[in-house]
């Protein structure tokens, strides 16, 4: 099992790349991103690091369903404009 730095590390950089096809940008999501990794870096109980993991993971399986759904979005409005 890897350590926990470096796991939030992987979640860090999972999360960075999710964030090229954000809506609104990448910048945007990037510094939104930095400054919520910066407002939790005191947090030392390893009960609460788990839980803020679980909720890191929660929110890249949300921004998996976001962008599947602008790409069905997409997908049918090209499609059933030809019928």
């Amino acid at each position: 099992m890897a350590s926990t730095r470096s796991r939030v590390t992987l979640l860090y950089k999972n999360l960075l790349y999710l964030g090229r096809d954000y809506p609104k940008g990448y910048n945007y999501f990037r510094t939104r991103l930095k400054t919520a990794f910066v407002k939790n870096k005191d947090v030392s109980g390893s009960t609460e690091i788990e839980m803020l993991l679980a909720r890191g993971q929660y929110i890249i399986k949300e921004l998996e369903a976001l962008y599947m759904l602008k790409k069905y979005r997409k997908l049918k409005k090209r499609y059933s404009s030809q019928q």
